[in-house]
C-alpha cells in the first residue's frame, strides 16, 4: 500500500515523543522510591505503572498525536487484575503510538520487552520498577532463546492476577496485517486464561497532521472485544479467530492505493 512517508513535522513529533517519554519516565523513576518511602510500601509497581507510565503515555497522546476514543470497556472489567488466572490481552501493532494509546484503557498489565530496553534513559528504569518482563532473544552463554524465560515469567504474572499484554505480530508495521505468532496463545492455553482481543486504529495522518497546532483530523480508536475462551482450542484456531476479530473493525489498507 502507498502509505505516507514522514514529513518534517512528523519527524519532529517522533523526536519529541521519545524525548518527552524518556524525560517524564526519568522524573517518575526518581519519584517512585520517594512515594514508597512516604507511604511505607515496597510495591513500586503501583506508582511506576499506574501513575508514571500511564500519565506519561496519556500526555504524549494529548500533546502530539490525537485524542483517544475507547469502545467496549465493559469487556475488560476493573477487577480483571485480581483474578487468577488473569487474562491475556492481545492487540494489533501498527506504530510506536500503540504503546501510549493503550494506557487509556486504565487497566493494569505487564509487557514483554527486550532486555536492551533497560538501557533507555528513564523508560527502562520505570519499566523495571513496574515489574515488566525483560527477555534476551538469545542467551549468549548457552545459545538458547529467551522463549522459556518469557513463558515462565508470563505464567507467574497471570497466576498472580496480573494480565500479560502481547502484540502477537511481534513487530510494528503501519497499514499491514502481519501474521500472529504463537507466544501469547501458548501462554493463554497453558494457564487456561481468557484472551481479550483489542483493535487499535492509528490514523495514517497521526504523525504528519499539524495537531496540536490544529484539530486532529481523526482520533485514535480503540475497540475492546469480548473475551475468548481458550479451553479446548489449539493455537492455530485461536490465532485465526482472534485475528478475524481484531481486524473486523479496522480498515484494510492493502486494498487501497
Amino acid at each position: 500500500p502507498k502509505l505516507p512517508s514522514l514529513n518534517g513535522f512528523g519527524m519532529l513529533k517522533v523526536y519529541l515523543m521519545n524525548v518527552i517519554w524518556m524525560l517524564g519516565c526519568a522524573v517518575g523513576g526518581l519519584l517512585t522510591p520517594l512515594y514508597c518511602l512516604l507511604t511505607g510500601t515496597r510495591d513500586t509497581r503501583k506508582f511506576a505503572h499506574g501513575i508514571v507510565e500511564r500519565k506519561c503515555a496519556q500526555l504524549l497522546c494529548y500533546l502530539l498525536i490525537a485524542p483517544v476514543e475507547v469502545k467496549g470497556m465493559e469487556n475488560i472489567p476493573e477487577d480483571v487484575c485480581y483474578q487468577s488466572p488473569a487474562p491475556v490481552i492481545i492487540a494489533n501493532h501498527d506504530s510506536q503510538i500503540d504503546l501510549a494509546a493503550v494506557y487509556f484503557l486504565f487497566r493494569e498489565w505487564r509487557w514483554i520487552a527486550k532486555s536492551s530496553v533497560m538501557f533507555l534513559p528513564g523508560v527502562g528504569q520505570v519499566m523495571w520498577l513496574s515489574g515488566h518482563v525483560f527477555i534476551d532473544r538469545v542467551n549468549k552463554s548457552s545459545g538458547k532463546t529467551g522463549a522459556r524465560n518469557l513463558y515462565i515469567q508470563s505464567t507467574a504474572s497471570v497466576q498472580a492476577g496480573v494480565p500479560m499484554f502481547f502484540f502477537p505480530q511481534g513487530t510494528r508495521r503501519l497499514g499491514e496485517r502481519l501474521p500472529f505468532k504463537d507466544g501469547a496463545f501458548k501462554v493463554a492455553i497453558e494457564n487456561k486464561s481468557k484472551i481479550i482481543p483489542i483493535s487499535l486504529e492509528i490514523p495514517l495522518t497521526a504523525w504528519n497532521s499539524w495537531y496540536p497546532l490544529t484539530k486532529a483530523p481523526q482520533p485514535i480508536r480503540i475497540t475492546v472485544h469480548p473475551s475468548m475462551d481458550t479451553v479446548g482450542k489449539d493455537i492455530e484456531t485461536l490465532k485465526k479467530e482472534s485475528s478475524e476479530i481484531i481486524y473486523s473493525v479496522l480498515p484494510d489498507y492493502s486494498k487501497q492505493s
